[in-house]
């Protein structure tokens, strides 16, 4: 898919995604760099594919430095801003991508730990970083978003209600956000093809994906979802800070 943003747009703005070594957080953070910014691309284990995606930016002409940091890592996170901030300035853009739940070995609590604790430290350790002005992204999923109204398939509800459980915190700090002039949008999407999280509820689950895309009409793929996620960081915020992406038949009541 061809890059969402303008040619230029974002010349002399810097942005952080985490999660942004392969998937949904590499095509994002690829459209800001293609756009003139200068970004960080963030992983927690995937070091050479993480160098590999700054390689390519570096190539098109921009900046880029990759940065290895486990979110559930206090430490690491608040070394990661300072060393973003170091290479770049303060952040323009933060997408608040990187989450899991669905993998084995982690612990009980590993879903929670990440997809809320994690993100509220995330946002707090953020905060010095952030420009007036920026904004924040926070990436969701439907099944996620609407779990208090909608089931969803057995294997994911762990993971949905700890997303949603991560949402609702974070926007309990958009007073404080709104009183640094920052902007805070979520953008929630259906199903992605092709994402980590779509690969393991097909291995618990099989036959998900095809019922999920027979229901919804169209699953969108890795790289539609980031040109989405790319332009909820620079469009207008909506009224209710939630940008829905993909069907919504099945979530929102007619």
């Amino acid at each position: 898919m061809s890059n969402p943003l303008a040619p230029n747009s974002l010349k002399g703005k810097v942005a952080l995604v985490t999660g942004s070594s392969r998937g949904i957080g590499a095509d994002t953070v690829t459209y800001f760099a293609e756009a003139g910014a200068s970004v960080l691309v963030n992983y927690r284990n995937k070091e050479a594919r993480a160098l590999k995606i700054v390689a390519a930016i570096e190539e098109k002409g921009s900046k880029a430095i990759a940065y290895g940091a486990d979110l559930t890592d206090q430490q690491a996170v608040e070394a990661m801003f300072e060393a973003a901030e170091a290479a770049f300035g303060k952040l323009d853009i933060l997408v608040m991508n990187a989450s899991g739940g669905m993998e084995a070995g982690m612990g009980e609590d590993y879903a929670m730990r990440l997809n809320r604790d994690s993100q509220v430290n995330l946002l707090k350790a953020a905060l010095p970083h952030l420009k007036d002005g920026s904004r924040v992204v926070f990436v969701t999923s439907h099944q996620a978003h609407f779990i208090r109204t909608t089931p969803t398939m057995p294997e994911y509800v762990p993971v949905a209600l700890s997303k949603r459980a991560g949402e609702d915190a974070l926007r309990a700090m958009i007073p404080e956000l709104a009183s640094r002039n920052i902007g805070f949008v979520v953008v929630s999407g259906d199903m992605i093809e092709g994402t980590i999280t779509a690969t393991l509820l097909e291995r618990a689950n099989p036959g998900a994906i095809e019922s999920r895309r027979e229901g919804a009409g169209k699953l969108y793929n890795v790289s539609e979802f980031a040109a989405e996620i790319a332009l909820a960081a620079v469009e207008d915020i909506p009224a209710n800070n939630t940008r829905l992406v993909g069907d919504t038949s099945d979530f929102i009541a007619e």
